[in-house]
This record gives structure tokens, sequence and C-alpha cells, in this order.
């Protein structure tokens, strides 16, 4: 069966081990059945090729369309008042132990109807979209009782009917405490956590398994439990890890062949050595930090040193990081935690994409994968992370088949 090629393109490849994006200057993308068949320069295109439906994208850049690979983007209600409080003083601390923060977002959540989780869920999807992104994790977190949970991952895992994406879900039922079990954290563990893990396994809804280690979230001993459970079912884990201290939980994560490790703020630049022996990809999520206004920065120099692969997310969430842009964390990622820009791209696409476990399909322009691509106006990879936003997406091209955008 004859596919089609893509013509009169830069393409930035962002394959392993190439520089300067990988990018081919004058390319040409044949794709079959929804597959990525050929990629190179356009005067070297096979003979076998000559026949295909060609598609001119007039000069256009294209790259492998980009995946969040950390988001709560599933909930009720916002926390623009706790936006104001911070301004005002009080820390995300604070307000969490005043019974705001997560907990707020929690109640808001379980009053909400289905059918308004998925509505405002896929505005936010729609803001990722016209940023290229055809791929986005969605946490569970914001229901806290096992029905709620699976609710929350059934609302997401039900925007693909909705929208060109693909959505990969992830248990984080241990992300706070509910007033109804105040100062019983194990008992939360035993009788929410770990039951709704099963059951939501069961139900097929659970692509990974996350938790929040701090002194607000869960302790290492709380999560290692939760986690000896993913392992007995088969499910991958990643972790929400040393954003407001070192509890060395990337440590603990790295233990259990973690798919990532997020936030890393406080990670002690020599564990970064543990996160490349396991491949632990470091996702970091300058939404958050800008947010909270942290100043402690991720330990980026011992990062690039020990080779671990760094990804960037929105942290799409109603309190920390109120913020529906990739192309935005990418830009901060460079300005606030000193990435460069291939760094912030190759972050929002191959790392991403690997700290989902998805980088057989996603993540690079290569022969095998899925044709998942962004087509931009633009004339070169940087202007994606330099450009704080407009709208430079042209068109995007899902499974093969190109639509503007």
């Amino acid at each position: 069966m004859a596919g089609r090629v893509f013509t009169h393109c830069k393409a930035a490849t962002l394959v392993a081990g190439a520089t300067g994006y990988g990018l081919v200057e004058d390319a040409a993308i044949a794709v079959q059945e929804g597959r990525i068949s050929w990629v190179g320069d356009a005067s070297d295109l096979p003979q076998d090729y000559a026949d295909w439906e060609k598609v001119e994208l007039e000069g256009a850049l294209v790259t492998p369309a980009l995946v969040d690979c950390h988001t709560h983007l599933v909930f009720g209600g916002d926390r623009s008042r706790e936006f104001a409080l911070r301004l005002e003083g009080a820390s995300y601390e604070e307000i969490a132990k005043a019974g705001g923060g997560i907990r707020s977002t929690v109640s808001a959540t379980r009053q909400a109807t289905d059918e308004d989780l998925l509505a405002s869920a896929v505005r936010r999807v729609d803001d990722l979209l016209a940023d290229g992104v055809a791929v986005i994790e969605v946490k569970s977190g914001y229901g806290l009782t096992i029905e709620q949970e699976m609710r929350m991952l059934r609302v997401a895992r039900a925007i693909e009917g909705h929208r060109p994406v693909r959505i990969r879900t992830s248990w984080l039922a241990a992300h706070a405490l509910p007033p109804e079990f105040e100062g019983e954290a194990d008992r939360y563990i035993d009788e929410i956590v770990i039951p709704g893990l099963e059951a939501a396994v069961a139900e097929g809804l659970v692509d990974a398994v996350d938790g929040f280690c701090e002194g607000i979230g869960f302790s290492p001993a709380q999560i290692r439990k939760v986690f000896d459970k993913a392992r007995e079912l088969g499910v991958r884990v990643k972790l929400h890890a040393e954003q407001l201290s070192d509890l060395k939980s990337s440590v603990m994560a790295a233990e259990y062949g973690a798919l990532s490790a997020d936030h890393l703020e406080w990670l002690a630049p020599e564990d970064a050595a543990v996160l490349a022996a396991k491949g632990v990809v470091a996702v970091l999520l300058p939404g958050a930090f800008y947010a909270l206004r942290e100043t402690r920065l991720p330990p980026l120099d011992a990062l690039r040193e020990n080779g671990v692969a760094m990804a960037l997310a929105t942290d799409c969430n109603p309190g920390s990081s109120p913020m529906s842009s990739l192309r935005l964390a990418m830009n901060m990622g460079c300005t606030l935690f000193r990435m460069t820009p291939e760094e912030a791209l190759a972050g929002a696409t191959r790392h991403a994409a690997k700290a989902l476990a998805l980088a057989e399909d996603h993540g690079t322009i290569e022969v095998g994968k899925r044709a998942d691509l962004a087509v931009w106006d633009v004339s070169h990879p940087d202007y994606l992370s330099y450009w704080i936003g407009g709208h430079l997406l042209r068109g995007r091209i899902t499974a093969g088949s190109y639509r503007h955008a």
C-alpha cells in the first residue's frame, strides 16, 4: 500500500546522539499506515517512494509532536485565591496546613460531575494541542477515595474520545491526606491507596503509579508500601521527589526501576549518578518553581555530567502550576533552569516519551515510529523555546494525516 511523503521541510529529528537537533535542512518524511517508513535529505529519497502522494510543507519546521509527561489537568474548581495569598506572603506549606492547597481542589473535584470534569479538562487539552502536544500524562490525586480516584482516571481516558491525543494515566491516590483520615496516613495507605490501586488496575485504568513524597505528603516508608504493591501488580512507578526537601525519595524510586523522578529541586548532586545508573528520567517542572517562587534550582550540572535524561513538563494543576503551555515550560526551562533550547526540545519530546515508557512510538522522527509530528511556522528549532506565547503551530501530522492548526 502506497503512503505519502512530506517534502520541502526542515526536520528536527531529535534522534539520540545527534547534534544540533538532528536537523535535516531539506527533508523528506515518508509515512505509511501511520508510521514513518523513511526520513532523510530529500535528494536521497529512494525511487520506491516516487509514486507516493506528496504533501508540500513549504519550508516549515517539523519536529516530533510534543509530549507533556506530568500533568494534573483533571480537576474541579480553581485556586486563584491561594495565588493571591501566596503573593501576600503565605507559603505553599502554610496554605496546605490551613486546609487549602490540594484539599480545596479535592472538595471541588468531588462535587463536580463527570461532564464538568471532562469539559474543563478538554479546554486545557486544547491549549496543549495548540502547542503541538500529542501525548499527555494525566494523574489522579484529587478524589482521595477509591471511587473518586478511579472516576478521575475514567474521565482522563475519555479525553481520547473527544480530541486527537494519546492519554497516559497515573494512579496518584498518595497525593494528600483527605480530612476524613486526618492524622492517619498509614490507615489511608492501607484502606484507600493500595486497595484502590488493585481495583483501578483490574479495570485497566492505570499506566503508572505515582506518589507525593514530602513532609506535607507521604513518607518514604509509606510510598514503599505503594510501590511494593505496584511491583506485585506489574505496574511501573514514578514519583514526586525532592521538591521541598531531600528525603532521598528519588534514590528510593530508582530502586524500584522508576520511569521518572519529578521536580528534584532538592536532589543532592551525588544522587544524580543513581538516577543515571537506573535509567530514571529527571522530569523538571519549572512552572511550579516559578509559581511557588522557589529559589533552589535542580542540580542541572550534576544531571548533565551523569548523562541523566532530562524531561520538561507543564505540571498543569490548579495550585502550584496553573499553566497549560508546554512551550512556556520550555522557555522557563531555559530562562529559569539554564537549559539550552536543544535540551528543552529534547525534554519535551524524546525524554518525555521515555518518562512515559513510550519511546518506541514517540519522541523522535525515526523509521518505525508513529507519524505524530508538529509542523511549525518558525525558521529554526531554537525559536520554539525563545518566543513566549503566540501561535507558532502551522499544522499537525497525526498518524500520517496532515491538518492545519
